[in-house]
């Protein structure tokens, strides 16, 4: 809703509602954060990076710099990822030379579903459910049995190890040798750890690797984030990839129009019996 009053009362150029999108997401859910907390949103800062400014709306006070690291590399990470459903409807969108805003508006309710934006949270939950190392194989092994999916384990995309994983892992482990829970960060590898040998061994076809929902919501949980702003966090890195695909679009594309081809039933007759009305 936020996002779709930024273009009241502005007749701006792309490039400037890109700059306004981009600047814009940290104070809006920042403010949210703090309004649902009982807090008052606080006044912008023209003086700190965009990792710190994206702390200091949530949580106020002085951002440590390990902290404003974990946050930048995060946002960084997850900025661009080709194709993906909430990229091509706002490039869809923008593509009938609607405005950034309305598209990105658009990117956002794509990105809140569950299969898309929605999935770091239930990875950490998995975790948690765990609890102490000794339970990590029973747990993992009676899911499985039950047919669910491990969260933060495969991609739609990836048939190897998501190359982000690696990048979050790194600095997840960064941030947890000097901040956060220590103890939750080693239980988390090591459910990583038996996770990945028993897929290795129930699904020997498939290739299931850590992907990066996995590190994703240890290092926004350590960076006190809470889990139902794993997305509208997300959304404040990917939508600098948004913008970015949206003046593209705009520059080098034409109208996205899909074509469809009708695969149901054919050769259909209505009879005049049950077109006439009823009678009697």
């Amino acid at each position: 809703m936020a996002v779709g009053t930024l273009s009241l009362g502005h007749a701006e150029s792309p490039d400037e509602q890109a700059r306004t999108l981009v600047a814009s997401f940290p104070t809006i859910v920042g403010a949210y954060q703090r309004l649902s907390r009982g807090q008052e949103p606080l006044e912008p800062r023209a003086d700190l990076s965009h990792a710190q400014y994206c702390l200091h709306q949530m949580f106020g006070g002085e951002v440590g710099k390990e902290r404003a690291r974990g946050l930048e590399t995060y946002l960084n990470t997850v900025c661009d990822h080709g194709l993906n459903a909430s990229t091509f409807a706002a490039r869809v969108i923008v593509s009938t030379h609607s405005d950034l805003i309305s598209a990105v508006t658009g990117a956002v309710g794509a990105l809140k579903g569950p299969l898309h934006g929605g999935a770091p949270g239930p990875a950490l939950d998995m975790v948690f459910e765990i609890g102490t190392p000794d339970r990590a194989e029973q747990v993992i092994l009676s899911k499985l049995a039950r047919g669910e999916r491990l969260m933060g384990f495969g991609h739609r995309v990836y048939r190897v190890r998501d190359p982000r994983a690696d990048v979050l892992g790194a600095a997840a482990e960064r941030f947890y040798a000097t901040e956060g829970n220590r103890e939750l960060y080693s239980l988390a590898r090591f459910v990583e750890k038996v996770a990945l040998r028993v897929l290795a061994e129930k699904k020997p076809q498939r290739r299931l690797d850590t992907n990066v929902e996995f590190y994703t919501a240890l290092l926004l949980h350590g960076l006190g984030i809470q889990k139902e702003l794993f997305t509208p966090t997300f959304a404040i890195g990917r939508v600098l990839g948004w913008t970015a695909h949206c003046l593209e679009q705009l520059r080098d594309g034409r109208l996205i129009r899909p074509e469809s081809e009708y695969i149901g039933p054919v050769g259909l007759q209505l009879s005049i019996a049950s077109a006439s009305p009823a009678r009697g």
